[in-house]
C-alpha cells in the first residue's frame, strides 16, 4: 500500500515500516534483455537447457537485475509530498542471501532505516528494501538504498 508522507513528516520518519509489495514474476525473456542489455551472458541465466543440470536446477535470476527492482518496489511504497524532486543518491551495504529462480516471484520490503538532515532543504533517505522470493526461505536481496529528497 502506497504511504503518502510530506518532506516535513520525511525527516522524523526514520524506522517506519512502509510494508511490503505485492508479488511480481521475472519472466525469462527479461532475464534474456537484461543481459544483453549489460553484457552479462552467464549460462546460469540464459541457457536453459543447461541450467536445469547446473546446480540450481533452473536459470538463476542475474542478482543485479534483482537489485535494478528497487525503485519499482519503493515507487509502490512510498510517495514524498512536497519536494521539487527525488533521486537514486547511491547503495550502502548490499546482499544476496538467495537465489532468484527464473520464473518465481518476487517482492519488496521497505523501511526507511535512515534520514540524514544535515544539509538545509534535503534529506538523504537510507530506504532499507528486502526483496522475497516465493521460491526462497531467505531473502534474495537486502540492501541500503539512499535516495535523496529536495524540497
Amino acid at each position: 500500500m502506497l504511504t503518502s508522507i510530506s518532506f516535513e513528516e520525511l525527516l522524523t520518519s526514520a524506522g517506519r515500516d512502509l510494508g511490503q509489495t505485492g508479488w511480481h514474476t521475472i519472466t525469462q525473456p527479461e532475464v534474456d534483455q537484461f543481459a544483453e542489455l549489460t553484457q552479462d551472458r552467464q549460462w546460469i541465466h540464459i541457457d536453459v537447457a543447461r541450467a536445469r543440470t547446473g546446480p540450481f536446477g533452473s536459470t538463476v535470476v542475474h542478482g543485479f537485475l534483482t537489485l535494478s527492482l528497487l525503485p519499482f518496489f519503493i515507487d509502490q511504497l512510498l510517495k514524498v509530498t512536497g519536494i521539487s524532486m527525488g533521486v537514486n543518491y547511491g547503495l550502502d551495504k548490499v546482499r544476496f542471501p538467495a537465489a532468484v529462480p527464473t520464473g518465481s516471484q518476487v517482492r519488496g520490503g521497505v523501511v526507511i532505516a535512515a534520514v540524514d538532515t544535515s544539509k538545509p532543504g534535503r534529506a538523504a533517505t537510507t530506504l532499507r528494501v528486502t526483496v522475497d522470493c516465493d521460491a526462497a526461505k531467505r531473502p534474495a536481496c537486502v540492501a541500503d538504498l539512499v535516495a535523496m529528497f529536495f524540497r
